[in-house]
């Protein structure tokens, strides 16, 4: 080999003979195939291409920078980053948005160490203390600001109560270190029905966490800025869409990001506490009061009122779940470091639950129309200072963003329960930023119908709050008592009874949640639950129906699938998701066109792609398979990156690509589907020099 200029002024290896020429075409490494050949699918790299004179010709290489395709082995291929680079304002407006695209194998590094854990799974739980208290207060209020009082024992029990469930979660986390929480819990020891009660209970908890922290924080800041009270759907629309693409940007980036309001309220919030003790301690407590008023009747304190005091001020708990289920997404050791961020988390809320709520009865505070009680109780403690100020923003943007910790649960779980078949594959997929966009996509569209429903209103949608969350706490309690009892271990027992205790614990509180808050709104989450219940099972009966038509049994295999009866050499090629029956029709139709027939696997995890080469090499031994491995995810790039090098090689030769496709009985049912092939019809629609052929395969 010797290095020859060509027509662009770049050194290149060219052949120094005709011979080497041949050679390099017939058995080089990198094969070019000439015209009528059959295709050898690996050679991407090289291009022959005709020379200046009569009959020359030289071999171009491809520059590394430009390479859209990588070699890795035989019939192995990679897509390049090259594939990423925006090509239109539409990509380049999403990459300054979202961010560059990161490689899956960049994965581990997107995990949070605990700090950054803290801020994104535990905002939920913390910035409960904002509203909890006050929850308590309004339904005390109706037995007369003399039952105010009884806020202080019904604390205390829900106090324990955070303690014996974080304890609970901490035993989860370790028994459980692959998350998925109550769902997977659930499923595991109690059935299939049990989890799947359990996941429908956490993803309207989440919906309605989102609805809920984000109407709050409006609350707050229409607190210290009345003027802003008529705008509140609209400013939380605005929150909501804004943390959105904030998740969209990444895990550890939205960590960075919401780190920061986490701390300022922890801090805040602390600071608020002491002064206020102080305050009282030194009989220093009297700034003035609001100037709203509120109506006080003078109803009787029963027992009834008592309970549905509790229920309402369960929403502390809100959000204690969030770490069992995000597990994975911490840095190694795992579940060691979701359990230390269990125990923050939990003396952090206790803590400041028990505060706000002493404080409260201490300043006599009483709930007021258009002020949040936190304002109330931090502008006695502050006065009209910037410390109050400090505390209302640090309050707004904590429970805004209180919403990221369903923000990184929902898509989780979801992509979970997608794996399992129970909702549409769809949810698997990762963007860009290895973030499950479906997921985050779908929680914010939720979220906003329910903020406009129920006009951002944080009192309209506390009474749905706690039911779902503690049926879900409940099922995963006792999941965890039957995985102890079959079990074996030195601790069995004591485990059995701390997540007995919790069970039965959580278990009160559904049934008090249930039925005090029952005619309040409760009711739509208890059908809502059993409506999801049964969508589940039945796109879970879809995908088991259609692998069962598709999956190739004894006999399926024969002759006419194995060699080719066409005299054509035409470039066919089949790009292949799996092997089933609807790709042998297709390659049997693609033989019926050309003996140059090859398949092309695109795939994300090689894994899979070597199971998918064993079982090809089996069934079709004589028809090519090349794997091109999409380290970005994306599919249809580094399928059309295929197709323009294969073009390179011949670019007189007419392509033909055939695409199977399964045709399911009822239209809705594609939408649990990817529509792969669709999608490469539309990218391939103005191709030139190319042929799309769609084979189908109608499931009845």
């Amino acid at each position: 080999m010797s290095k020859k200029k060509t027509g662009v002024g770049v050194d290149h290896e060219v052949p120094d003979s005709s011979a080497e020429l041949k050679d390099l075409e017939q058995y080089g490494r990198h094969r070019v195939p000439r015209r009528h050949e059959p295709l050898r699918p690996d050679l991407q790299l090289y291009e022959v291409r005709q020379g200046l004179k009569p009959g020359s010709r030289y071999v171009r290489i491809t520059p590394t920078s430009q390479q859209t395709l990588r070699k890795m082995a035989p019939a192995h291929l990679q897509a390049t980053e090259v594939l990423q680079r925006p090509r239109t304002l539409l990509s380049a407006l999403k990459r300054l948005a979202i961010g560059s695209p990161l490689a899956s194998s960049q994965a581990i590094h997107e995990r949070l160490d605990k700090v950054r854990a803290l801020a994104i799974f535990s905002a939920d739980a913390i910035s409960s203390t904002a509203y909890a208290t006050e929850e308590i207060l309004l339904v005390l209020v109706l037995a007369g600001t003399g039952a105010l009082g009884v806020s202080l024992p019904i604390g205390a029990v829900i106090a324990a109560l955070i303690i014996i469930v974080a304890f609970s979660y901490r035993q989860t986390v370790r028994a459980y270190p692959s998350g998925g929480g109550s769902y997977t819990v659930a499923r595991e020891n109690l059935g299939t029905i049990a989890g799947l009660t359990a996941a429908a209970a956490l993803m309207i908890d989440y919906v309605l966490t989102v609805a809920v922290s984000t109407s709050a924080g409006i609350a707050a800041i229409t607190s210290a800025v009345p003027a802003l009270y008529d705008e509140r759907v609209l400013l939380a629309l605005i929150a909501v869409w804004m943390i959105v693409l904030i998740n969209l940007r990444g895990l550890r980036e939205s960590g960075t990001v919401f780190a920061a309001p986490t701390y300022l309220f922890i801090f805040s919030f602390a600071a608020m506490l002491v002064t206020g003790f102080v305050r009282y301690a030194l009989g220093t407590e009297a700034a003035p009061p609001p100037p709203e008023s509120v109506a006080v009747t003078t109803g009787s304190l029963g027992f009834f009122l008592i309970l549905r005091a509790f229920s309402s001020g369960c929403s502390a708990l809100t959000g204690l779940e969030a770490i069992a289920n995000g597990v994975p997404a911490f840095k190694p050791p795992e579940s060691k470091n979701a359990a230390t961020t269990i125990a923050w988390m939990a003396g952090i809320l206790a803590t400041f639950f028990v505060g706000l709520t002493m404080l409260a009865h201490l300043f006599h505070a009483v709930p007021l129309p258009q002020t949040t009680l936190i304002s109330e109780v931090g502008h006695t403690a502050f006065g009209d200072t910037p410390p109050f100020y400090i505390l209302q923003m640090a309050t707004m943007l904590i429970l805004i963003m209180a919403s990221n910790t369903s923000f990184a649960d929902f898509p989780r779980l979801a992509s979970i329960m997608a794996h399992d078949g129970f909702l549409p594959e769809h949810m698997t997929f990762r963007g860009d930023r290895l973030a499950f966009y479906p997921g985050i996509l779908l929680l914010g569209a939720l979220a906003s119908g329910l903020l406009v429903v129920f006009a951002a209103n944080t009192h309209r949608l506390i009474p749905l709050y706690a039911v779902g969350v503690f049926l879900s706490f409940t099922l995963s309690q006792s999941g965890m008592v039957m995985h102890w009892y079959r079990g074996r271990g030195r601790w069995r027992w004591r485990n059995m009874i701390v997540n007995g205790v919790g069970a039965a614990g959580t278990g009160v509180v559904v049934f008090v949640a249930a039925g005090t808050k029952f005619t309040h709104g409760a009711w739509i989450v208890l059908v809502g639950i059993p409506i999801l219940v049964v969508l589940c099972l039945r796109i879970r009966n879809h995908y088991l129906k259609v692998e069962d038509r598709l999956e190739i049994r004894e006999g399926d295999v024969s002759d006419r699938h194995l060699t080719s009866t066409s005299s054509s050499t035409q470039t066919v090629i089949v790009p292949v998701s799996r092997l089933d029956r609807s790709v042998l029709r297709t390659i049997e139709y693609a033989q019926a066109l050309s003996q140059n027939v090859t398949g092309v696997h695109m795939t994300d995890d090689m894994s899979q792609g070597e199971e998918l080469r064993a079982e090809w090499e089996n069934m079709l031994p004589n028809t090519p398979l090349v794997t091109v491995e999409s380290p970005y995810r994306a599919l249809v790039g580094p399928f059309l990156a295929y197709i323009d090098a294969v073009d390179k090689v011949n670019p007189q030769e007419h392509i033909a690509v055939v695409l199977p496709e399964f045709v399911p009985a009822h239209i809705w049912q594609g939408l649990l589907h990817n529509q792969l092939s669709s999608r490469l019809k539309l990218s391939l629609l103005r191709r030139p020099n190319t042929a799309v052929v769609d084979v189908l395969y109608h499931l009845r």
